[in-house]
């Protein structure tokens, strides 16, 4: 599967590579907005990556074609999964991945990032590559085959930083799902920066103010 993509880069000769998966029924432009509020010059030059999801038929939806990652069967995201459709976006995320190390950024210098569906999908895709990747960041989302992570993590990715956030007043995906992903990566071991914030199924200036100063941490140029 070839995704269509959108990029920005803030100089010449990028450093590092974000990429960000929008959520169900958006597209790769919905994100650039919030990726032009940040400053990450003490990064040093990065390309933002913006992937749009293939356009297929989304169950809870009565079966209306719109941009997904996968298909959501149900009201409880996690009884029923698209099992086959995250690992078909799995593997054209991993594509994106390596376009990006064969274009001169090494997976360390890599975050995948996203967003309700694209948390999901960032998280499938971030434990799971074979190579240690700079950070995982999800944003209003959930772990999506929580049960299957034991047996597939990648070890070179067992410590990477994840970034969660969420808001307390999410009726798309509830409080209660997110603190469950994040208490089963914290039960695995994996080093997870909380934050919650008093919002809908949203991005506040408060959460891309924490994403920044996140991301320029783990970006961070190597002292030597």
């Amino acid at each position: 599967m070839s995704l269509q993509v959108l990029e920005a880069q803030t100089g010449e000769h990028p450093v590092a590579s974000i990429i960000i998966l929008h959520g169900l029924g958006a597209d790769g432009r919905d994100f650039v907005p919030v990726a032009q509020q940040m400053d990450l010059s003490s990064v040093g030059p990065v390309r933002y990556v913006f992937p749009s999801a293939p356009v297929m038929p989304v169950t809870i939806n009565g079966g209306y074609p719109m941009p997904a990652w996968y298909d959501i069967l149900g009201a409880d995201l996690t009884d029923r999964q698209d099992e086959v459709g995250l690992r078909r976006s799995q593997a054209a995320i991993e594509s994106l991945i390596a376009r990006e190390v064969s274009r001169g950024i090494p997976a360390s210098r890599i975050v995948v990032a996203g967003f309700s569906q694209g948390c999901a999908m960032s998280l499938m895709v971030g434990l799971r590559h074979a190579e240690r990747l700079a950070g995982v960041m999800g944003l209003s989302g959930y772990l999506p085959l929580a049960d299957k992570l034991p047996a597939e993590r990648s070890p070179a990715n067992a410590d990477v930083p994840i970034f969660l956030a969420h808001g307390s007043r999410d009726a798309v995906v509830v409080l209660p799902r997110a603190t469950a992903s994040r208490d089963v990566l914290q039960g695995l071991g994996y080093r997870v920066e909380w934050h919650q914030y008093a919002m809908e199924h949203s991005v506040c200036p408060e959460e891309i103010d924490d994403m920044q100063g996140w991301l320029c941490q783990v970006l961070a140029p190597a002292r030597g």
